[in-house]
């Protein structure tokens, strides 16, 4: 009743201008978002502790939390990190009418999203309240270090998701922790993070003056804004070979995407060094590292088919 009661508010009352109109239609379908993703959220928190499990949300939601107005931040699915012992249980429940509609990316903690241990992730992770109860996210300075990885690890194809990284640093709390978010990585991967930040502030003007990592932020090496304008221009996204099985253009176009592999994302995949004097050897191992996980995928849609 109260979605309705909003609804009807939202799109019926008011006789705003044109103008006053097309902002507040926007603000408001950015509350009605918001608050679809809060239920949906708080659905899915509730069908996993049930079952005695307690999901971190990670990006999402908990992204959302910095930007300065509600809603903004779409979501397509939630993304949902479970303890490595939990997770046959977790998928269980992630396919169960209880999480029907909810579109739930399941992650076994975070893999290669972050080095810090689960446990010390979890212990540090923080409630959010959200309208009838509240979702559990990581850290404000663990949460920007994950969704730099996390952007990086996708080659930085989607330019909107770098918003994400600006309203992280731009609101983060007065207490934000910078030596948590940087030195409890590795030397390399500070280095991702400060970069990823440095390019949110070489493209969407993120002002860096009152951060510890200006400097180094600023120093890009030439090779990353080439790249990643070179994504951005592509029309071809980086998908899995097996769902164009059916589709030889859309399958040969991924082929090709692969035999010159994004040289952001090879870079994080083989852990690599983004001042390394080259990109070829991240390239070539990562040619290799897809080529069994491929052709198990495409073997296994081959063998279901009737």
């Amino acid at each position: 009743m109260q979605i309705i009661y909003l609804c009807y508010s939202f799109f019926v009352a008011g006789t705003e201008t044109d103008q006053d109109k097309q902002i507040t239609d926007e603000f408001k379908w950015n509350l009605l978002n918001k608050k679809k993703q809060e239920v949906q959220a708080l659905r899915a928190f509730t069908a996993f502790r049930e079952k005695g499990i307690e999901p971190i949300l990670i990006k999402g939601l908990a992204a959302a939390q910095f930007y300065p107005e509600p809603g903004s931040r779409a979501s397509i699915d939630m993304d949902l990190a479970v303890p490595a012992k939990d997770f046959d249980a977790a998928f269980e429940v992630a396919v169960s009418p209880a999480a029907k509609g909810i579109g739930i990316d399941l992650h076994r903690e975070l893999r290669h999203l972050d080095t810090v241990e689960w446990s010390d992730l979890f212990e540090n992770s923080r409630r959010l309240k959200v309208e009838g109860g509240d979702i559990r996210v990581l850290r404000p300075e663990d949460h920007l270090r994950v969704l730099c990885v996390h952007w990086l690890n996708d080659g930085g194809a989607e330019k909107v998701k770098l918003w994400d990284i600006y309203y992280a640093v731009e609101n983060r709390p007065a207490d934000f922790d910078w030596e948590r978010c940087l030195e409890t990585v590795s030397k390399t991967r500070r280095r991702w993070i400060t970069c990823t930040i440095g390019l949110a502030h070489h493209y969407l003007g993120l002002p860096l003056d009152s951060t510890p990592v200006k400097d180094e932020a600023e120093q890009l090496p030439e090779w990353l804004p080439r790249e990643l304008e070179r994504e951005w221009a592509s029309s071809v996204r980086l998908m899995p070979l097996h769902i164009y099985l059916n589709n030889r253009p859309a399958l040969f176009a991924q082929i090709r995407k692969r035999l010159r592999p994004n040289a952001i994302q090879a870079t994080i995949e083989m852990e690599g060094s983004f001042d390394a004097k080259t990109r070829a050897f991240y390239q070539i191992g990562n040619i290799f590292k897809r080529i069994m996980p491929s052709y198990q995928r495409i073997s296994k849609t081959i063998g279901a088919r009737p």
